[in-house]
């Protein structure tokens, strides 16, 4: 009998249809910029990173790199790669999350540079951290609240550019980083700093759920696997399979995908009147609504795309007004995507007004 892992399948996950519409649109185009999951604790959280990186498929990785990276991607090569392409030597890899602990030091999640060995024998080295080992995977971030600011801050930066760049005493080092961000915490714990979360990509609320025939199927689930392992994932099986064909069809997609002027006006729209700061949230959601066009099989942007788009991009960058439902109001949103279009209308109808 083979060695099994608990590794519950991610198309098993009752509910939470938004948590793991998240985690499947960054696990496409992790350029979104992770996702930052809210929740009580006992929620299916972790479980379903851990199944994301069971479902992603296999890939390949550069044989004996400490960073895995992938042998086709040129631009993307660590240093050590660029060096030695093209006979690369390469071999087949499962995606891993790597878990960031609470008191994890900034050494530990960057890496470190010996100063002295680069002073006395004028070559770098470099001692790898998290971002390192994350490269290519799940970064699964509990409890990110409770992060000091600044680890957040580099965080949110490596995942953003895909590399993570460390500097010390005029030494610098640069190295591949690109990782599927999923961060967690408990509201009830304190909130994050609005500047952090705005630069997480895509905020879920887990939902508690109080319908009872749901809960019961949630319960079912989980004891047909504790007690049936192997049959429970056989059952699974080719749900596992569809979802994970979708997402590699969707990945293929994803850069011939287009969204049209018209597109884009409904989110700006969109982002005006629900009164979000700055330009990230309008640019976050062109990603998202594009990636979600591929997940459903297309390379053209649908209205309804950027309507599932603004409910994942939004919610945590509305500003805050004491005592306002933090609810997307789904009205006001009908609303904004009318005006678009009639502004949108007007604009090449008339192209000589003043």
């Amino acid at each position: 009998m083979h060695h099994f892992e608990d590794i519950y399948p991610f198309s098993a996950i009752v509910c939470q249809e938004q948590m793991k519409k998240a985690l499947l649109l960054n696990a496409i185009n992790p350029r979104i910029g992770g996702v930052l999951i809210k929740g009580e604790k006992g929620t299916a959280k972790s479980t379903a990173a851990r199944a994301l990186a069971h479902l992603l498929p296999e890939r390949e990785v550069v044989d004996g790199c400490i960073f895995g990276c992938d042998p086709h991607d040129s631009k993307g090569l660590c240093l050590d790669c660029q060096k030695k392409a093209p006979d690369l030597k390469t071999r087949i890899a499962r995606m891993k999350v790597v878990e960031l602990p609470i008191s994890a030091t900034e050494d530990k999640v960057v890496g470190s540079l010996d100063i002295e060995h680069a002073l006395k024998k004028g070559e770098k080295r470099f001692e790898p951290g998290i971002l390192a080992q994350a490269h290519r995977n799940i970064l699964y971030v509990d409890e990110v609240n409770l992060l000091n600011d600044h680890i957040v801050d580099v965080l949110l930066d490596a995942a953003a550019m895909g590399m993570n760049f460390i500097e010390r005493e005029g030494v610098s080092y640069v190295h591949p980083a690109a990782f599927i961000l999923i961060g967690t915490m408990n509201p009830e714990e304190g909130e994050l700093r609005p500047q952090l979360l705005d630069r997480f990509g895509l905020c879920v609320d887990i939902e508690g759920i109080m319908d009872a025939e749901t809960r019961v199927e949630v319960i079912r689930r989980r004891q047909q696997y504790e007690e049936e392992p192997e049959e429970f994932l056989v059952k699974w099986t080719s749900s596992e399979q569809d979802l994970r064909d979708r997402i590699v069809n969707a990945q293929k997609l994803l850069s011939s995908v287009k969204i049209s002027d018209e597109m884009l006006h409904v989110i700006a729209q969109i982002c005006i009147d629900m009164g979000v700061d700055g330009h990230r949230a309008d640019i976050t959601m062109m990603k998202t609504a594009s990636t979600i066009a591929a997940f459903n099989g297309r390379t053209e942007v649908k209205e309804e795309d950027v309507r599932e788009a603004a409910t994942l991009v939004l919610s945590h960058r509305m500003r805050r007004r004491p005592f306002a439902d933090q609810k997307m109001d789904a009205t006001k949103m009908e609303q904004s995507i009318l005006k678009s279009h009639h502004d949108h209308q007007h604009v090449h109808t008339h192209p000589h007004a003043h």
